[in-house]
């Protein structure tokens, strides 16, 4: 890790978000599916390849699992360890230039691909490239290309990236993301190569790495089944792995305590119904560095607004009104309904247990019926009222959230109307997807980050990901003094500096709104007893798992 940057801990997560349990000892007798780990997940991934993912869906799960990084996350703390790198470059061990601009990595020797093929800095500079060359729009190749200026091969085993400008988080949120996984040269020239916006179908269904786990089927709608790589450069995996797909919440309990399932992806809604059930562990504790939030949308395209909206294109345009419907959430009916208590109220934007979150900072996170009325009235709209819909998946936490904004903001005028469209997963990840987006508001989570630059690239600035979906230049009241802090803290390599910049920012974001964020989600994690070497770690992509440190 750069001295510069982490001299002070730029990565000092919370104490608490990481954890390690080791099951009591369990007999053998006892135990289902001896050999193998079965995890029942919530969803099913859309395709396998690191160049085509989108950060929080499914197939990072399993890209974890099968894939290597240059670099990884250490499994009980935030500290960046070597994987397929030696060493994590420094500007002390001559990894990083003086200027923070060049990146050099000593790579491993003697690792081989699953194919049987050898592993080179080749491969490197071939899975980093060959994201940037497809640039697929669902995909996160804007992760490397936005800061990688060039890749080069320096020999068999050293590889260098160079910057376009000095970035802090380089290491932290770019070398260990998902689409910085390195694939295997030979498999993808063998099987349609590269071609520019064009997926690659083999590689969506298929995974050549170098991880502790060996690829082995994928069978729609049912399961994908890994299996031990017994030639991995590192420690072996003691259990093969079944994950399970798409089983509902009420499937997933019932498997759980049935011992069906060794692990299941769970949220704090699940703890009433496996508190107390006979082998059955729940890990609560700690924050998942994903804000639950509901996005207000700026760039409505005309007429596009659902029946019986009747709020006009620029309705959050107005500042004031953003700030409304903030002051006009029932936080603590959320946290202490849908979320049975786990978790906890963040600054806007940045949440707690990554550098740059400030425990002073303004935050909402009391309702302010007085505050909410005082502004929809100096907006214009508390006489005649407003209908508007918010969309999210069905089922879930952010469909709970939603209807938690229904009551507060329909309970403080019966002129108001929220309309909450739970919809099929598939429908509302076709509605998100689109741009410009066709409704007003969508409830969903952020994705995981160790640094804060990702939350302010992707969820605050007016140019970045979502800012320019959601138009937020319509309504900052100064947007360029927006864009200037976040790039300048996002090079910014004095922690000091670099934590007054976003202390300044928390303060301006909290006072022009573009999110609500209803809570900070706290870590639950169920599973069953006879599990030994649990470990979750929220950087990992979601459910913070990695199945090779786990056995029975």
């Amino acid at each position: 890790m750069n001295n510069s940057i982490s001299k002070k801990g730029i990565l000092t997560l919370l104490a608490s978000a990481f954890f390690a349990f080791t099951a009591p000892v369990v007999s053998l007798a006892n135990v289902k599916n001896p050999g193998l780990l079965v995890h029942a997940a919530d969803d099913e991934a859309t395709t396998l390849d690191p160049a085509q993912v989108e950060p929080g869906e499914g197939g990072e799960t399993i890209i974890l699992q099968v894939y290597d990084r240059l670099l990884d996350i250490d499994p009980y703390s935030p500290n960046l360890v070597p994987s397929l790198a030696t060493e994590v470059p420094t500007v002390g061990n001559g990894g990083i230039s003086s200027d923070g601009l060049t990146y050099t990595f000593k790579l491993r020797e003697g690792v081989t691909f699953h194919d049987g093929t050898g592993f080179t800095a080749d491969d490197v500079k071939f899975s980093w490239d060959r994201a940037m060359e497809m640039d697929l729009p669902e995909g996160n190749a804007g992760a490397l290309s936005d800061v990688v200026a060039s890749t080069e091969v320096v020999d068999d085993y050293t590889f260098r990236a160079t910057l376009s400008e000095p970035v802090a988080d380089f290491l932290n949120s770019v070398v260990v993301s998902m689409v910085s996984s390195i694939v295997s040269q030979d498999a993808v020239e063998a099987n349609g190569g590269v071609e520019a916006g064009v997926p690659n179908e083999f590689m969506a269904g298929n995974m050549v790495g170098t991880g502790p786990y060996k690829f082995v089927v994928w069978n729609r709608n049912e399961n994908v089944q890994l299996e031990v790589n017994d030639s991995y450069w590192g420690e072996n995996a003691k259990l093969d792995v079944r994950i399970e797909i798409g089983g509902d919440p009420d499937v997933r309990v019932l498997g759980l305590r049935a011992g069906e399932f060794d692990t299941v992806e769970t949220d704090p809604s699940f703890v009433a119904d496996l508190e107390g059930a006979d082998g059955v562990t729940i890990y609560t504790g700690g924050l998942l560095l994903e804000p639950l939030h509901i996005g207000f949308n700026l760039n409505i395209p005309e007429g596009s607004l659902p029946d019986g909206d009747t709020i006009p294109e620029d309705f959050f345009h107005d500042p004031r009104i953003r700030q409304a419907f903030n002051h006009a959430f029932h936080y603590e009916a959320f946290l202490n309904g849908p979320l049975a208590g786990y978790g906890a109220f963040n600054p806007h934007y940045t949440p707690i247990g990554i550098f740059g979150h400030d425990p002073s900072a303004s935050v909402y996170s009391k309702q302010n019926y007085a505050e909410a009325e005082r502004l929809f009235k100096e907006a214009g709209v508390w006489d005649e009222g407003f209908s508007v819909s918010v969309i999210t998946e069905e089922g879930n936490l952010f469909a709970l959230m939603c209807l938690v904004l229904k009551d507060s903001i329909e309970k403080l005028n019966p002129k108001f109307r929220i309309n909450v469209l739970a919809v099929a997963e598939a429908v509302f990840d076709d509605a998100h997807a689109q741009n410009p987006l066709e409704y007003a508001m969508w409830a969903k989570n952020a994705d995981p980050a160790a640094d804060p630059n990702f939350y302010m690239q992707a969820y605050q600035h007016p140019d970045g990901e979502w800012g320019e979906v959601h138009g937020f230049a319509n309504g900052y009241k100064d947007a360029d003094k927006v864009a200037e802090l976040i790039d300048a803290a996002a090079v910014e390599l004095n922690p000091d500096k670099r934590a007054a910049l976003y202390k300044e920012l928390n303060e301006i974001l909290y006072n022009d709104p573009m999110w609500l964020i209803g809570a900070q989600e706290g870590v639950v994690m169920a599973h069953r007893d006879w599990l030994k070497g649990f470990v979750q770690n929220p950087l990992w992509p979601r459910p913070s798992l990695k199945f090779s440190l786990f056995d029975k």
